[in-house]
């Protein structure tokens, strides 16, 4: 059983975008820019920002962290992004998500310029994704395919069970997977909660990708032996043993499924960390986008 550790492979994928940087800049050229965008206090959202500015700053980025309170109104958020938009230092945007509930999630997703949506949330980035074209892929769906690559995972001819269909993970990741490229070409079965017979589903997949937020979901008795298992759910569970009184819990339950899987990602320790390795490499493209245009 091998561990699909993201600490690696993330490190893989920053080490050669800093090298990129670090010849923008021995050619006097600018950083890339991403800017993110936090609003209120949320705990989660807080430690995700924290991370990726500090990732922007490993590989060489600027990063600007913009806060705003969560009284703040729709109007005053869209307003910023259309300064983001309009501003040519500035390559990649990213709200963090969730919004409050006054704000239209849909609404700021579009708001954000398509050559700068790093999130690859756009209506026209999941588009083009759709159709096989050149686009910002979901940073999460993103980086499990580059930790596939990194590990060699074999993924042709495979069948992949995904369950969950959000559009951050579960739609886009089915797409990647079916898709005609090196970690694509299975054959996806794409599950959500009005799934019949998930357990005997799941039990035919080769590989799994739990991506619905529920805790130890996966048990042992839905993985076939020797299966693949993409760990995505990262549920803070209240603990009173835990130093910090939770604990961060996956959708899988790996001390019962990891002995019988092929490979397995830890969480934490895992998937996350290759999400922002995704982000990092969608903002890189958009600044090479920004400055051919």
């Amino acid at each position: 059983m091998k561990i699909l550790d993201g600490k690696l492979a993330a490190a893989s994928v920053k080490q050669i975008l800093k090298a990129e940087v670090d010849i923008l800049l021995q050619n006097n050229q600018r950083k890339p820019h991403l800017a993110a965008i936090l609003i209120g206090n949320n705990g989660a959202s807080e430690t995700y920002v924290a991370s990726k500015v500090k990732n922007c700053e490993e590989v060489g980025f600027e990063s600007s962290l913009i806060r705003f309170e969560n009284n703040i109104t729709e109007e005053q958020l869209l307003s910023k992004i259309t300064e983001l938009n309009n501003d040519n230092t500035v390559d990649g945007i990213l709200v963090q998500l969730p919004l409050p509930k006054h704000i239209s999630e849909a609404k700021v997703i579009e708001a954000i310029s398509p050559a700068k949506d790093v999130d690859g949330f756009h209506p026209v980035s999941v588009g083009k994704l759709v159709q096989g074209l050149q686009t910002f892929i979901p940073a999460t769906p993103y980086g499990i395919m580059l930790m596939l690559e990194h590990f060699n995972i074999e993924t042709k001819g495979k069948h992949a069970v995904v369950i969950g269909r959000s559009n951050i993970v579960g739609r886009p990741m089915s797409i990647l997977l079916s898709s005609n490229h090196p970690q694509g070409n299975s054959t996806v079965t794409l599950c959500h909660s009005h799934t019949p017979n998930l357990q005997e589903i799941c039990l035919q997949a080769d590989i799994i990708v739990a991506a619905l937020g529920k805790p130890g979901f996966v048990k042992a008795e839905m993985v076939k032996d020797g299966a693949v298992i993409i760990d995505v759910g990262i549920t803070r569970v209240e603990d009173a043993t835990a130093k910090k009184g939770f604990r961060i819990k996956g959708d899988v339950d790996f001390d019962e499924v990891a002995p019988k899987s092929s490979a397995i990602t830890p969480v934490p320790g895992g998937v996350g960390l290759m999400t922002i390795a995704g982000l990092l490499k969608n903002t890189l493209q958009a600044y090479k986008n920004n400055s051919v245009n």
